[in-house]
């Protein structure tokens, strides 16, 4: 199995000791939130793949473009019963192996639930207690604005007939 099948196969069940078996030693991980949110090395990027599987269920890719050193993947997922859609740019080393990820997210509601279902945990697990009990009230405030945009306000400006 390939590191793309590999990765595949580890998202579609959950596994992330699967998945970092996939990457270079340094792998980049940049996040869909922001681009200074950058996981770097195996570790970060297990502890990271741990946090959000376990947050991501029904998690399926559909669709696959590229190949050779720069490879798309596309996946529709669940949390709870927000539906997400991810895509992934993947680059890989002369080797094969996955050496940068870069994660896009949509809709807006998807992208601020997972912030606030991950944030906690991974501020928990980086010894900042405080950051996980203020991630939820800040989080929170932007995730009530993108639902309260997604349900009210784009409905009235969608394209009519």
């Amino acid at each position: 199995m390939n590191a793309i099948e590999t990765w595949r196969t580890a998202g579609e069940t959950r596994n992330a000791d699967l998945a970092v078996t996939a990457l270079t030693p340094d792998v980049t991980l940049i996040s869909p939130i922001t681009e200074q949110f950058v996981f770097r090395g195996r570790d970060q990027v297990h502890n990271l793949l741990e946090v959000a599987l376990s947050e991501i269920d029904d998690l399926t890719y559909t669709d696959q473009a590229g190949e050779g050193p720069v490879v798309a993947l596309f996946y529709e997922a669940r949390i709870g019963a927000t539906r997400i859609f991810e895509a992934q740019r993947l680059r890989l080393s002369d080797q094969g192996e996955i050496e940068e990820i870069t994660l896009y997210v949509r809709p807006l509601p998807a992208l601020t639930l997972l912030m606030n279902r991950l944030g906690p945990e991974l501020a928990r697990r980086n010894n900042q207690p405080a950051l996980a009990r203020l991630v939820p009230l800040a989080g929170g405030a932007l995730h009530a604005m993108a639902t309260s945009g997604e349900r009210t306000i784009m409905p009235r400006v969608a394209p009519r007939d």
